[in-house]
């Protein structure tokens, strides 16, 4: 299948937001979503921007079927996406942490997954980074199968380590120095 994989741009940032809803609503947390594509385009275009992305696009004669409505037809060539950052590990130092991989249902298992986390793999590697961080749902079978034949490895299987956060009034507390 022809695609290509390119740097996100401002101008991508609506497809961008269209995926995240769908991805969240394939996790089943779209619930979840609390950003618009304002965020996006500050977040992500700014000076300092918070994370990077990566497109997949196909040709316009491969567009999506999926999207109708009463009035009209449509379809779209931007068929994935990748959001990823820079971090740093105290015991490895430079790493890149993917924070979504997203590719539309109708354009899985025609290599555009594995080349948005080859391109993020690259870019990691250029940027002086050792490892490729992420986390998938203990759910998502085919896709934990996916990044296993990728040669990565599952780090709270093996070493026992735990996703943590804390967010909203938790988050406002721990700021103010509270217990």
């Amino acid at each position: 299948m022809e695609f290509t994989i390119r740097a996100a741009t401002l101008e991508d940032c609506k497809d961008i937001s269209r995926m995240i809803l769908e991805l969240a609503e394939y996790e089943k947390v779209s619930d979840q979503v609390k950003i618009a594509q304002r965020d996006l385009e500050q977040d992500g275009f700014s000076k300092n921007p918070f994370f990077h992305g990566i497109i997949a696009e196909v040709p316009e004669h491969l567009k999506s079927k999926e999207d109708s409505c009463m009035y009209f037809f449509t379809g779209h060539t931007k068929v994935g996406y990748s959001l990823y950052f820079y971090t740093y590990s105290s015991w490895k130092g430079r790493a890149v942490y993917m924070e979504d991989l997203y590719v539309m249902p109708e354009f899985r298992g025609k290599g555009i997954g594995k080349a948005l986390m080859s391109k993020v793999s690259q870019l990691g590697l250029a940027a002086g980074c050792t490892q490729l961080n992420f986390t998938v749902l203990d759910w998502n079978k085919s896709s934990l199968d996916f990044y296993l034949k990728q040669g990565c490895w599952d780090v709270t299987s093996d070493l026992g380590y735990h996703c943590m956060r804390c967010e909203g009034d938790a988050l406002e507390h721990l700021a103010q120095g509270g217990l």
